[in-house]
């Protein structure tokens, strides 16, 4: 965003790889009235022709006077060095204004870029006594319509959203974004490790990705255009996920995915929805063989929140990466 004066003159974002970046669309909208303006982006200024020419000389050449930097950019080829480029050609430059809020919002590319794989979000909704269905139900709501609402908001804001064989089988979902203005659908993620999805199944439309073992037999799915991802571990999986570009991944699945990357440490962050009812028997949201309270794992920046009838807490497992 480019600020002359108290008035917004420019603003933009990054549509997509490949795409200019955020500074580029704000100066063409700013035109002339860039020069002299503060510059604020949730991202240090890249300053080396990767896809896109150089931020650090648009803004330069632009006559930006100042700019105010959230974070660093944690790729090795910038961190650090578009700041100091900045400062080089006589630019005033802030850091760190708002960086939690932007660490957050730049989770899935800091963990592509400094771990090669993406940052992985579990999201499951769980009545008061901790069960997410009955036993042999597939399709029965835990939580309400505006939970619902909010989670096809994760959908349109993260790259790809996973869930298991049993739940291909038990629901066939489409696992698409529904009700949200200019939605984007995610790209669908199957962990299936025996390749036995029904091919017919909704999710399976362009862009898919089967991820399944090594000895699988693929084929039919190779056949329908579906990307088949071959992985020894969920670690392996993720980083195939990585290779292909994805850089969050939403976990929707049922309790054994979540489980499985529970027990592997591979969940960075939760998002559970608590509604206030009580099922009793039924199946709890993580089948782990129980431990003692003391090793129980903390949440760390815990927001919560009132959601309709329910309650939505959020928090973080891994520390999002910085440089």
């Amino acid at each position: 965003m480019l600020v002359q004066d108290d008035e917004v003159v420019g603003a933009g974002f990054h549509p997509a790889v490949g795409e200019p970046h955020a500074e580029v669309f704000a100066l063409r909208k700013a035109g002339d009235r860039a020069r002299g303006a503060t510059a604020y982006v949730t991202l240090e200024p890249c300053r080396h022709h990767g896809r896109t020419p150089p931020c650090t000389e648009a803004l330069i050449r632009a006559g930006v006077r100042r700019v105010v930097v959230a974070a660093l950019d944690p790729n090795p080829q910038v961190a650090g060095q578009g700041v100091a480029r900045l400062r080089a050609a006589g630019l005033e430059v802030v850091l760190g204004v708002r960086e939690p809020e932007a660490l957050r919002q730049q989770a899935g590319f800091r963990a592509l870029i400094t771990r090669g794989r993406p940052w992985v979000v579990a999201k499951y909704a769980m009545t008061l006594d901790g069960k997410v269905a009955a036993h042999g139900e597939g399709n029965g709501a835990v939580s309400s319509t505006a939970a619902r609402e909010r989670t096809m908001m994760w959908r349109n804001e993260l790259d790809a959203l996973a869930v298991g064989a049993g739940t291909v089988q038990a629901d066939n979902p489409a696992l698409t974004t529904r009700g949200v203005p200019d939605g984007r659908d995610p790209r669908p993620v199957v962990f299936d490790r025996q390749a036995r999805s029904d091919v017919q199944a909704r999710v399976w439309r362009e862009g898919a990705v089967l991820v399944t073992g090594l000895d699988a037999v693929a084929t039919a799915y190779e056949g329908a255009g579906v990307t088949v991802l071959r992985a020894a571990d969920l670690p392996g999986a993720l980083h195939g996920l990585g290779q292909l570009g994805v850089s969050s991944l939403l976990l929707e699945g049922g309790p054994t995915l979540l489980s499985a990357f529970f027990a592997a440490g591979l969940v960075d962050e939760v998002r559970v929805f608590i509604a206030p009812k009580l099922l009793g028997a039924g199946l709890s949201p993580l089948t782990r063989p129980a431990q003692a309270m003391a090793a129980a794992q903390p949440l760390r920046d815990v927001t919560i929140e009132a959601l309709g009838p329910d309650v939505l807490v959020t928090g973080l497992l891994s520390e999002i990466p910085r440089l």
